[in-house]
């Protein structure tokens, strides 16, 4: 039965924020969503960390906080439950924010952001955040404005990321952001052409779904993961002119599970020779670094380690960026400084000696987490 007090959210807000809402807000243990989403504990788990380690971007603190004071007005109100979500609850505006409102600012803000040296500046007295493209040259143009409510909705999305917060805060689009972009582009074609067919969701536009084997409590069980969510899925699907995937299925299991421990441990992208020097994670919000769960964060924390000093510099590198922080190819090789089209070689060596490494260290028998 649902709660009857519990406030109304808007349609467009990730699962993953409602599970944190549901466990920061009304107190649902990770357990209790596990169970009622049919997923793994240490899934949720995960989801909801993500988001607390983010709160340090001002722009993603406010809307949460912002939701967090709609749910103590709704415990002290039941009859605000209806309150419209994005609106006078969020600083600085009144502007409601929908999906098509959404859909409209993505296309316009999102594909200035995308170009090269583009970044979005936002203060907290500002009502309104800037778009600015800077040039080779050292000039700098302003490309674009939105409001900050729409900002915020950017951020909740994972469209845009923080590069720099302080008096002046700067965002920058992500992978995430550039998919919803090509998605939104991809529907304003259709329309253009007078294809009439319903746009899919943006889920089931860009996920591939795979099956692998897992053991809970000790029974052995299959379930579903989204082979697109990171670039060796990409390449695991890709063919050779023999017809043969450029990645083995075992070489791509390895890397989901670098990714999957690098998760859990609450890893960040703080690149260094040093691997155990790449713990980000914070006690916000009365979380302990282990939960008493069976693959804790500090267990996690030291497979990654492992796992990339066997690897060493460079394949590690790669590794890294390709399978934990989700970079593209392109983007690694760039970073990496690198030559064009190096990259996907040598991520293909790093896979099959973390595969090795797993091997040895775990058994063939080893289940991923889950």
């Amino acid at each position: 039965m649902p709660d009857l007090t519990h406030p109304r959210l808007p349609d467009w807000l990730p699962p993953a924020v409602r599970l944190y809402l549901d466990h920061t807000e009304d107190g649902c243990s990770f357990r209790a969503l596990a169970k009622r989403e049919g997923r793994h504990a240490s899934t949720i788990m995960r989801q909801v960390r993500r988001y607390e380690n983010r709160r340090d971007d001002p722009l993603l603190d406010e809307a949460l906080n912002a939701f967090s004071r709609m749910f103590e007005a709704t415990k002290a109100d039941p009859a605000k439950k209806d309150t419209p979500p994005m609106s006078a609850l969020m600083r600085h505006t009144e502007t409601t924010v929908d999906e098509q409102a959404l859909d409209r600012e993505g296309r316009r803000i999102l594909r200035r952001l995308a170009e090269p040296g583009a970044v979005m500046a936002i203060a907290p007295e500002m009502e309104k955040a800037v778009v600015l493209r800077e040039f080779p040259d050292g000039r700098n143009m302003r490309t674009g404005v939105l409001d900050r409510a729409v900002a915020q909705a950017f951020t909740l999305k994972d469209w845009i990321a923080c590069r720099k917060a302080g008096r002046v805060s700067t965002y920058e689009i992500t992978a995430s952001g550039r998919a919803a972009l090509k998605r939104m582009i991809d529907d304003e074609d259709r329309r253009r052409h007078g294809m009439a067919e319903a746009s899919a969701s943006f889920a089931d536009q860009h996920r591939t779904w795979g099956e692998r084997s897992i053991v809970e409590e000790g029974v052995r069980r299959r379930v579903r993961y989204n082979l697109a969510e990171s670039p060796i899925g990409v390449l695991g699907r890709r063919r050779d002119k023999d017809g043969k995937p450029f990645l083995e299925a075992e070489l791509v299991e390895a890397g989901e599970r670098l990714r999957e421990d690098f998760e859990l441990a609450q890893m960040g992208p703080r690149v260094a020779q040093n691997w155990d020097r790449f713990l980000t994670g914070a006690d916000r919000g009365g979380f302990q670094a282990d939960s008493g769960l069976a693959e804790g964060p500090s267990q996690a924390r030291a497979r990654v380690a492992g796992a990339l000093r066997d690897l060493g510099p460079g394949l590690g590198d790669v590794a890294l960026r390709c399978c934990c922080f989700l970079e593209g190819l392109e983007i690694a090789e760039k970073r990496l400084g690198w030559a064009a089209r190096s990259g996907k070689i040598v991520l293909r060596i790093a896979l099959q000696r973390l595969r090795r490494h797993y091997d040895e260290t775990y058994g063939r028998s080893g289940p991923l987490i889950g």
